[in-house]
């Protein structure tokens, strides 16, 4: 059997105005691996009929909803491989599980659900049944945070000693949910957010970012989430003081009200031999310390990489790269890892470099877990 055909995807939400159905569009096209081919884009069938005429999809592929989506098209002969669920959070659980109990294969955005066990739930229907289940930590897919793990997890940096993750960013600085900003409307509504927006939204991404880097656990944590909007009722500010499982120390800070700030995720992993600094607004390089020699500023385009950072370069040097290369590189080890598996070859996710559903349980760990911390006065808590 060829590895060459095009995998068959649907969607779920993306419809109008949707920022990251957009991106995931964009991403599974970028090689050519998955062609779209149906959708519930909406929960308004009008709008789905838009977003599918606009995208070129036939009509009876495009659905009145979810359920009617999954149960179609597992039915179909030339049905769906996998779907990519795109919708906000609180939403995630109910529409993953109704895919993996069709059998079908599932992609979905970050957070995983908004409760731990809604997450357990859907990593065991996901072994149960024999699926993958890719969850799009996009940081992971950028060659410079490849190669930042490798040279961690390789020992080049010795024992880690610290590790600091920041994320900050500005766009809930003023009320703009109360201003017809679709983002920050749902993202700040506990119904459809769920028990966090700041930390599931962003704090999610460096906790991620550092376990991928890292390979480290969080042992226990300490937070304090804070709210500075006035009538908001979720998160908009966090800190964290983290253990980790080794005996290193770290901190993390992420908000949506720090003035001055785009988009910018910082990991700093510090060793007994060296240090790195990865920053997401300039992520083709890489900033490393080693004890006793000058600093240097290792760079995507120019330098010799690891394997799995250089198989996740697509530009040359000085062509920057960013959010959308790094996007479909998960969608690239994604798509690789099915096809793989139609064709009946053993499938372990740990070697197809993409998160998977048990990193999405991991990352709701840490959610609920600051939850807890800050709700008991920053109380040191045990993540189990």
């Amino acid at each position: 059997m060829s590895n060459k055909k095009v995998l068959k995807y649907g969607m779920v939400g993306g419809g109008p105005g949707s920022f990251i159905g957009g991106v995931h569009r964009k991403a599974a096209k970028f090689d050519g691996e998955a062609k779209i081919v149906s959708g519930a884009f909406s929960r308004t069938y009008e709008k789905t009929l838009q977003t599918g005429n606009k995208l070129g999809l036939e009509e009876d592929r495009l659905y009145k909803n979810y359920k009617e989506m999954a149960k179609k098209e597992a039915s179909r002969a030339d049905g769906i491989d996998f779907v990519a669920i795109v919708v906000p959070n609180k939403f995630h659980y109910p529409v993953a599980k109704e895919f993996l109990n069709q059998g079908i294969n599932v992609i979905c955005d970050k957070p995983l659900t908004v409760t731990l066990d809604e997450a357990k739930e859907l990593e065991e229907l996901t072994r149960k049944n024999g699926l993958l289940f890719g969850v799009t930590y996009v940081y992971s897919g950028y060659p410079m945070v490849k190669q930042a793990r490798e040279l961690v997890q390789s020992g080049e940096l010795g024992e880690i000693r610290v590790i600091q993750g920041e994320y900050p960013q500005e766009w809930l600085a003023e009320p703009v949910e109360k201003e017809g900003n679709k983002q920050a409307e749902w993202r700040t509504d506990p119904g459809l957010s769920g028990s966090a927006n700041c930390v599931g939204d962003i704090g999610t991404h460096i906790e991620n970012t550092v376990a991928y880097i890292s390979n480290l656990k969080i042992e226990s944590l300490a937070a304090n989430l804070s709210i500075f909007g006035k009538g908001r009722e979720l998160d908009d500010n966090a800190e964290m003081l983290v253990k980790f499982e080794n005996g290193a120390t770290g901190s993390f800070w992420c908000s949506q009200v720090a003035v001055g700030h785009d988009n910018g995720l910082k990991v700093r992993v510090y060793g007994t031999k060296g240090s790195l600094v990865w920053k997401q607004e300039d992520p083709n390089y890489l900033e490393l310390s080693y004890l006793h020699k000058p600093k240097e500023i290792l760079s995507r385009g120019r330098d010799e990489l690891q394997p799995t950072a250089a198989d996740a370069v697509r530009l040359p040097g000085g062509h920057p790269e960013g959010f959308y290369e790094a996007f479909s590189n998960i969608y690239a080890n994604f798509t690789t890892a099915l096809k793989d598996k139609k064709q009946g070859k053993k499938v372990d996710p740990d070697h197809y470099d993409y998160p998977d559903v048990s990193e999405g349980v991991q990352g709701v760990q840490f959610i609920e877990t600051c939850l807890e911390s800050s709700d008991q006065n920053s109380k040191w808590i045990d993540l189990n």
